[in-house]
């Protein structure tokens, strides 16, 4: 093989010779550039005949017979019988035959993967022409049940308008009817109390002697005891009774008057009392005021309450006690400022919404997504009452101010006046369209408010159960609403930040504050909102508590404090994440706050005088 380069590259060689003789570079070069130019290049020249039977035998695996060549080969080129330069070189045609025979294999294998790849483009495309067909089936059976429910809506459409006005002139009726039943009830109800006093007045004078009729208060225990009920309770009592046993000994037919009901009645039921109690927290609040800078807060304590967020807030009628609730499904007491623990309670079974202490402050009441409503009795520190009844997660619960009665608002669009003494439902309160977010009773009164997610306010006679107005304005969901001390105002608040204060006597919106755009979770009245111009011995001059004060808790973070007076919106920011809950103390000295990071956070306002 050496020998066979050597002598191909002494072939080149001999093609191109340059005389010494020669004088002139410039025709050496261009004699050598013209010889270079007419041969081929060292790649195109063909290969020798030794070098094209080694190639072709190593080829087709004959190792034998290439060392019989070469040996053969080589003994002949020694002795001298002949030269490589005789042999020459293979003709082109064989060579050319040897690179498309092998350009021919590569076709073939190539032609064999198109064909695969053909015969799978081609299963592909049958599979996506079935899958197309179906397709198109399916969507003009689509098209022709669409256009089949659009008949049918049209028709109902047209159908619904023919009715609509007789609807809407059924339900104003309807409307009417109820208000006019609910102040009949009153009207009755206060015709039945001056009866019974003119008549026990007319014995006291007949006989020469008088009675005494005890005035209830608030906080009292929930066992009434007989020999101190007044003639009014008497009569109220005595009138209910021999209505039942009218009810009960009339025929009842449901198709002739449908609109006559007889309600079943338990002996253990309690009795709402009459609405002209006295506010004894009016009284009060004159001497807890103290002249405080309007809206200055800092933050003097933080409690780290619960390990998840902490859900619901509750204020002890009397002391510097706060009750917690909290997503572990605990609810603890705390003694504020100091933040010791004091009590803790376990039984629900899932996340805690709302907890509401007892108007002696001797029982808690809390709801739960549990859908449950429990009683606990604080002396005991246990559970003595579970109330279910409702069909979602309850969201909020509510003591009525005689501590016989519990409110409770749920999901699934209700709401619900249970009867402690007599452990049951007395009343359903259906009218809200979404998931009812908040209620709360009006202090010394029968009435209940509530929050929904369909944007409305509404106010409820509980002892009825029927709804007595509904108030429009939000254009989100209400989250939460609460009245003042006074209970002539309702501040709500939805669920993009705006603030609304309604007019409970005219029924109407009084002003509208955007605190968005996040969320607001609770609002809270200051106590001392309630005093209006009340000139109080000792007040520092200039000082201003006429400025009515609102706190918000915000999913922002923070607690806005709204100044009423002048519109002024501080926030106080501290929380880790979501404030779930704010509430104000008794003397309004202190703001609390509970947050998604389990925490109750104290804010203090600072005086003006020192």
């Amino acid at each position: 093989m050496e020998e066979a380069a050597g002598t191909e590259a002494s072939f080149c060689l001999q093609k191109v010779t340059i005389t010494d003789d020669s004088e002139d570079d410039y025709q050496h070069e261009e004699a050598l550039q013209s010889a270079l130019s007419s041969e081929k290049s060292v790649s195109e020249v063909p290969e020798t005949v030794d070098d094209f039977l080694c190639n072709f035998l190593v080829r087709l695996g004959m190792s034998r017979t290439l060392d019989c060549f070469q040996t053969e080969w080589y003994e002949l080129i020694e002795r001298g019988v002949f030269t490589a330069q005789d042999a020459g070189l293979v003709p082109t045609v064989y060579t050319r035959n040897q690179q498309l025979e092998t350009e021919n294999m590569h076709l073939k294998k190539d032609l064999e993967n198109y064909k695969l790849a053909a015969n799978k483009a081609k299963e592909a495309l049958l599979k996506m022409q079935k899958e197309r067909d179906f397709h198109r089936m399916h969507h003009k059976r689509v098209v022709q049940e669409k256009n089949k429910l659009i008949c049918d809506i049209k028709r109902l459409k047209t159908h619904y308008a023919s009715y609509e006005p007789v609807l809407k002139q059924l339900t104003e009726k309807y409307q009417s009817t109820l208000r006019q039943k609910m102040l009949t009830s009153l009207e009755r109800d206060r015709a039945v109390g001056q009866v019974t006093g003119l008549q026990a007045t007319l014995q006291n004078l007949e006989s020469g002697r008088s009675i005494q009729i005890p005035v209830t208060k608030a906080g009292h225990e929930c066992e009434r005891k007989k020999g101190l009920e007044g003639p009014t309770q008497k009569a109220l009592k005595e009138a209910r009774q021999q209505k039942i046993r009218d009810a009960e000994s009339s025929s009842y037919d449901p198709v002739k008057d449908p609109m006559k009901k007889t309600s079943k009645r338990y002996s253990k039921d309690s009795e709402f009392p009459v609405d002209n109690q006295v506010k004894p927290y009016l009284a009060c609040a004159k001497e807890y005021t103290q002249p405080l800078k309007s809206g200055v807060y800092r933050l003097s304590n933080t409690l780290k309450a619960h390990d998840l967020a902490v859900s619901c807030l509750a204020l002890h009628p009397r002391k510097n006690i706060v009750a917690t609730g909290s997503d572990d499904h605990f609810w603890k007491m705390w003694a504020f400022p100091n933040g010791n623990i004091i009590m803790t309670g376990e039984g629900h079974t899932d996340w805690l919404s709302g907890c509401c202490f007892h108007p002696s402050g001797t029982r808690l009441v809390t709801s739960s997504g549990d859908t449950t409503v429990r009683i606990w009795d604080l002396s005991k520190g246990k559970c003595i009452l579970t109330l279910g009844g409702h069909a979602h997660a309850v969201w909020d619960c509510s003591w009525h101010s005689c501590g016989d009665f519990v409110a409770s608002a749920s999901m699934d669009s209700t709401c619900k006046i249970w009867d402690v003494n007599s452990e049951r439902c007395q009343h359903t309160l259906h009218g809200h369209k979404d998931s009812v977010n908040s209620i709360e009773f009006l202090p010394f009164s029968n009435t209940a408010l509530t929050s929904s997610a369909d944007k409305t306010l509404s106010l409820w006679d509980a002892r009825m159960g029927l709804c007595a107005h509904t108030l429009h304005g939000h254009l989100h969901s209400c989250n939460h609403a609460t009245f003042n001390m006074k209970g002539d105002t309702i501040a709500s608040c939805d669920s993009c930040g705006v603030l609304k204060l309604w007019d409970v006597r005219k029924l109407g919106p009084v002003a509208s504050i955007e605190a968005g755009p996040h969320p607001a979770n609770q609002v809270v009245f200051e106590p001392s909102d309630s005093l209006g111009d009340i000139d109080i011995p000792g007040m520092c001059p200039h000082t201003d508590i006429t400025g009515r004060a609102v706190a918000l808790a915000s999913d922002d973070g923070t607690v806005k404090v709204v100044q009423l007076k002048s519109g002024q919106l501080s926030s106080l920011a501290g929380h880790e994440g979501e404030v779930h809950g704010v509430i104000s103390d008794h003397k309004a000295e202190h703001l609390l706050s509970g947050g998604a990071d389990g925490t109750v956070r104290l804010w203090t306002r600072e005086p003006a005088c020192r």
